[in-house]
């Protein structure tokens, strides 16, 4: 099993500098992706939760792709119904292709009403939206003369049963994001049978999870995975990695904007985390 990190690309405290450093840690670690969050507009209601100022996650990670050689670079998530969908695909065959088939495609269908009214955007269709727009991608891509691009993996996002029946039907894995450790255990059987009534591969497991050390053991009974003290997020990737998953990706950011300007408590337990799965390999 892989294991990827989530960096914060918004909020006081991000610039090009910190995003590099952020980059060169997670590779030099030997981490295997590095995945950045998505927004257009920071409305009031996307800025209570990602502040500006927010970089743009296509034109980062191109430069990202400049700064590292190995890791693999991807969206947590990509809101699709932002973009029209060959645009889209235009700028992921391009990004895919000059970083050396590093790009991972996270995708979602968004939550914030106040940035799809800005946009211009119906809310409401939002989900028909991004099943329309993935699928004109996947035709596109199909164009390899003009699009140039090998596979682009695409990781459908959604906790709900909705995101699930998007991942058998347009993904290639399932991404859910944030959550307790038993949701997952059901979400995966929730996933098996929705594909087994669509008559659907079952799609591979990348989840996101929480990433945030703490001193003593958290008994809390709605504790999110990863979230505890080093034994604890390292009892809840064995877990996940039980149930089938191929990647994990941990997210350090928990809300508090100091972690953006001072990341080095987050590099120490990735640094921990790193340590850990090498010696986990090598067994």
């Amino acid at each position: 099993m892989q294991l990827g990190v989530n960096v914060p690309n918004f909020a006081p405290g991000t610039d090009p500098d910190m995003l590099r450093r952020w980059a060169q840690t997670i590779e030099g670690l030997g981490f295997d992706l590095l995945m950045v969050s998505d927004h257009i507009a920071v409305t009031p209601d996307v800025a209570e939760q990602y502040p500006a100022p927010f970089y743009e996650p296509f034109t980062t990670l191109s430069w990202l792709a400049g700064v590292t050689r190995r890791v693999r670079l991807g969206t947590t998530v990509l809101i699709v119904p932002y973009r029209h969908p060959l645009l889209t695909a235009r700028m992921a065959a391009n990004l895919n292709r000059l970083s050396g088939g590093r790009l991972v495609l996270g995708v979602g269908v968004g939550w914030a009403r106040q940035e799809f009214e800005a946009l211009g955007v119906p809310f409401r269709r939002r989900g028909a939206l991004t099943d329309e727009y993935l699928q004109a991608m996947r035709d596109a891509w199909r164009n390899t003369d003009d699009y140039d691009t090998a596979a682009i993996p695409i990781w459908v996002g959604g906790n709900s049963d909705a995101g699930i029946r998007r991942a058998v039907l347009h993904g290639d894995a399932w991404h859910p994001l944030r959550f307790t450790p038993g949701w997952l255990t059901r979400a995966v059987g929730r996933l098996k049978a929705t594909a087994d009534e669509l008559g659907r591969p079952v799609p591979a497991l990348m989840p996101r999870i929480a990433l945030r050390e703490t001193g003593e053991a958290v008994t809390d009974p709605e504790r999110l995975a990863g979230v505890g003290t080093m034994d604890q997020i390292i009892a809840d990737i064995e877990q996940i990695r039980l149930l089938g998953a191929e990647t994990v990706l941990l997210d350090p950011f928990n809300g508090d904007p100091i972690e953006i300007r001072q990341p080095e408590r987050a590099w120490q337990t990735l640094a921990a985390l790193a340590t850990y799965h090498k010696s986990e390999e090598d067994r």
